[in-house]
């Protein structure tokens, strides 16, 4: 496991309101937020992690703070404890987990993390697929891609491929992470 300091940001509320409702439908958003990284598998170590090194990566490019990373096997107890242990780390303000969302008995992360979903995102799973149908054609009905709000923590599980990471974090995550974050902690 890596850990790093996070970055402050400002989770002040900001913005015009009429005491019910927000005029600017932004106001809440994050500035930077601070992710924890979690890669699914029984083959893989933090330094041969090219999912993980993908999703790092695109983080890094908006800006955004990976502050813990780290591979564990494809154990359902497992799973669900680390990222329950993330949602619930005030420093973490996001968790991705990459592997473990496909049809294999071995692809549990999907079962470990929804049973922690007070709420769930079904538009993520929605707009992942119908992007990668776009590279993958009609085996993208074989992805179990999903997110929910775990605590007041958006969590996304993308598939293990890096393709799929990249794609899920560049087009989906890092443009509406802020607005999700801000939302979910209000």
């Amino acid at each position: 496991m890596r850990s790093v300091p996070p970055q402050p940001h400002d989770r002040s509320k900001n913005g015009e309101s009429d005491g019910n409702h927000s005029h600017d439908h932004h106001h809440h958003d994050v500035g930077n937020p601070n992710v924890a990284v979690l890669t699914v598998s029984s083959s893989r170590s933090v330094e041969d992690d090219p999912s993980g090194d993908a999703i790092e990566t695109a983080l890094d490019d908006a800006d955004y703070r990976v502050i813990e990373r780290e591979v564990i096997s494809d154990d359902q107890d497992a799973i669900r404890s680390r990222v329950e242990t993330y949602a619930t780390d005030e420093r973490v303000d996001a968790v991705v987990t990459t592997g473990g969302t496909g049809v294999t008995p071995d692809d549990v992360t999907v079962e470990a993390v929804s049973s922690l979903f007070r709420k769930e995102l079904p538009g993520f799973g929605e707009l992942f697929r119908r992007l990668s149908s776009d590279e993958i054609g009609t085996r993208v009905i074989g992805t179990r891609a999903t997110a929910g709000i775990v605590a007041d923590v958006p969590v996304f599980c993308l598939p293990g491929s890096e393709n799929a990471v990249r794609l899920g974090v560049s087009e989906i995550i890092v443009p509406e992470l802020p607005h999700l974050v801000g939302l979910a902690q209000r």
